[in-house]
């Protein structure tokens, strides 16, 4: 059984200069900057890079909606088994929709659409469930409920992918914001229980970002992650959350952007910076040694 519910610690330390030097040495090979926010809830250990700063988002968004969408279901638990009918022309406009380009003629359950959104980042999936939380509003309103204030969401999907570049914050937030957000859906009272176990499971089941922040993780660890790729600026950004056995979770975000609209993609440097902050958690937790 996994340790859900864990939002109270006392945060000990602040990031340590050598972890500091060791990130701004990853992101000093690359033609962009690194936002990292991650916290080890079984001690309070946060370490932090960037972690204000504005990031594009990317499909990490989809968190914000499709949780926006399993507070609704709270009230209406009908709502999981209402079924969408969409058309060809709704996946074409969505792009990337591996799992609703092959249910066209029979339409899919809201569950299964939240599904696919989180755990195969569809874009049709999540451009469908918008209908049900009152558009990218909704996932903004959602966001305010919930703390995060630098959370905005202005484009559906594939649009969004292609925010970022100097001077544009469309579809972004802080690296902090999120994991704070993602920390109070998962382990917080926003959600009930039969809620956050779902979206625990699709972002456990999640295919992926295999070589970002799970390439990583111990092997020992249970990770769910929900992953965002830019269409431009190289962004590439990963939101997870791991469970050491027998121990509290630890939530990590990792985003990664550039002002050059052609930049290239840079899972390496998540990969790199997530061997970093795990070996930080574990010199300093003994329950993790």
């Amino acid at each position: 059984m996994l340790t859900l519910i864990s939002l109270s610690s006392n945060v000990f330390a602040k990031t340590e200069p050598d972890v500091i030097y060791k990130l701004k040495n990853i992101e000093s090979n690359t033609e962009g900057r690194l936002g990292i926010f991650a916290i080890n809830t079984e001690n309070g250990h946060i370490i932090k890079y960037r972690s204000s700063e504005i990031f594009p988002t990317g499909c990490t968004s989809k968190v914000i909606g499709v949780a926006a969408v399993l507070k609704k279901t709270m009230a209406d638990p009908s709502i999981l088994s209402r079924k969408i009918n969409y058309s060809q022309k709704d996946v074409d406009y969505g792009g990337w929709s591996p799992v609703t380009e092959k249910n066209i003629s029979d339409g899919m359950s809201v569950k299964d659409l939240s599904s696919a959104a989180i755990s195969l980042s569809d874009n049709t999936a999540m451009n469908l469930l918008l209908k049900i939380i009152g558009g990218t509003g909704g996932m903004n309103d959602f966001a305010r409920s919930i703390g995060d204030f630098s959370f905005r969401q202005d484009n559906d999907w594939p649009k969004e992918a292609y925010s970022g570049g100097d001077n544009n914050i469309e579809d972004s937030s802080s690296p902090q914001n999120m994991v704070q957000s993602l920390r109070k859906i998962l382990l917080g009272e926003i959600l009930a229980r039969p809620q956050r176990d779902l979206l625990t499971t699709w972002m456990i089941n999640t295919q992926t970002g295999l070589a970002r922040i799970r390439s990583k993780i111990p092997s020992d660890w249970i990770v769910g992650n929900k992953t965002g790729t830019g269409g431009a600026y190289g962004s590439t950004n990963d939101l997870a959350i791991a469970w050491p056995p027998n121990h509290g979770p630890i939530l990590i975000g990792i985003f990664y952007t550039s002002n050059n609209k052609e930049a290239e993609k840079r899972e390496d440097v998540l990969s790199d910076a997530t061997k970093i902050l795990v070996e930080e958690f574990i010199a300093n937790d003994k329950k993790l040694k």
